[in-house]
């Protein structure tokens, strides 16, 4: 659980100089102030405390306790950003009623799910939900691990019966070249062997099957929650892209392990049973397995923060 009071979820930085200057509050006790405000006059919610709360860019999370139990609050300033918050907010509302261990948001009392209100330095756009409870994934509990998988694979049924697709998403053919044109300009030569093998893999791989859809593209250990080896919720899904479920797959097999500023790479037994759990409830066609192959290559080169790789990503690779 993250800590009491207020603090940053990754920056380096002061978290009340970083809440003045973000969002214009002063302190703690402001925000309680002002959630409980916004609660009571757009939920219709009575909010008793404010125990915690964590700063992430341009966007904040705050616990509360309230009369309809304990709720997280979120907000984000970046004005560029509200009209995907919205569609990712309304995603969790489908995936809820579908199943998947997620937090439905408390509807506003005209029935909004997200909502932009007055913050003390601008406009805010505002979410509620309901606290889930469990602890984040552990990656040496196998059977957790296992779980995790399954659960990605039925969020990407679930996302696909609930969007079209976008035919504008990378298909087989344009990743190839995506891929081929950094190996050619982007690729840092931070681990040559695997670029080479990148660039082997490339040749005749196949044009991926199905069609790109909405998926979470942020699934790794900081937004799973687990309880008795098994999942019991999946956070944040405000960097939900349209892409391949494979391609998706791969970035969560790289990142499976990161959480917030512990930042290891993912071991190759990890990845295997991620697969594993995903391929009990979805398995990969054989164009998806090859391609799959190829992308947790390259987002692990990727994933390498430079020259100085003290967790060891270059020898994951």
């Amino acid at each position: 659980m993250l800590p009491l009071g207020l603090s940053m979820l990754w920056e380096p930085v002061d978290p009340e100089t970083a809440l003045r200057e973000r969002f214009g509050f002063d302190d703690l006790a402001a925000v309680r102030g002002w959630v409980s405000k916004a609660l009571d006059a757009t939920w219709a919610i009575t909010v008793d405390a404010c125990p915690r709360m964590v700063i992430s860019d341009q966007n904040a999370i705050v616990w509360a306790r309230s009369d309809r139990g304990d709720l997280v609050v979120k907000w984000s300033r970046a004005r560029e950003r509200f009209p995907s918050l919205d569609a990712s907010t309304r995603l969790l509302r489908g995936l809820a009623d579908r199943g998947i261990p997620v937090a439905a948001p408390l509807a506003t009392t005209d029935g909004l799910d997200r909502v932009v209100l007055d913050g003390p330095s601008g406009e805010l756009s505002v979410t509620v939900l309901p606290e889930l409870s469990g602890d984040w994934l552990d990656v040496t509990d196998h059977a957790a691990v296992l779980s995790a998988g399954a659960c990605l694979a039925e969020l990407h049924l679930a996302l696909g019966s609930l969007e079209a697709g976008d035919a504008t998403a990378p298909q087989g053919a344009r990743l190839s070249q995506e891929i081929g044109d950094w190996l050619a300009s982007g690729d840092r030569g931070l681990a040559p062997e695997a670029s080479r093998r990148l660039r082997d893999l490339l040749p005749g791989a196949p044009e991926l099957d199905g069609e790109p859809q909405r998926v979470h593209n942020d699934f790794r250990a900081a937004n799973i929650l687990t309880r008795d080896s098994a999942v019991v919720g999946v956070l944040d899904f405000d960097e939900v892209v349209v892409e391949h479920p494979v391609h998706d797959l791969a970035k969560a097999s790289v990142y499976l392990s990161t959480l917030f500023t512990d930042w290891p790479p993912t071991s190759r037994e990890v990845r295997q049973a991620l697969r594993a759990g995903y391929e009990s409830v979805r398995p990969l066609s054989p164009a998806e397995a090859r391609w799959f192959e190829i992308l947790v290559l390259w987002q692990g080169i990727l994933a390498i923060p430079g020259e100085h790789d003290p967790a060891g990503w270059a020898s994951a690779v």
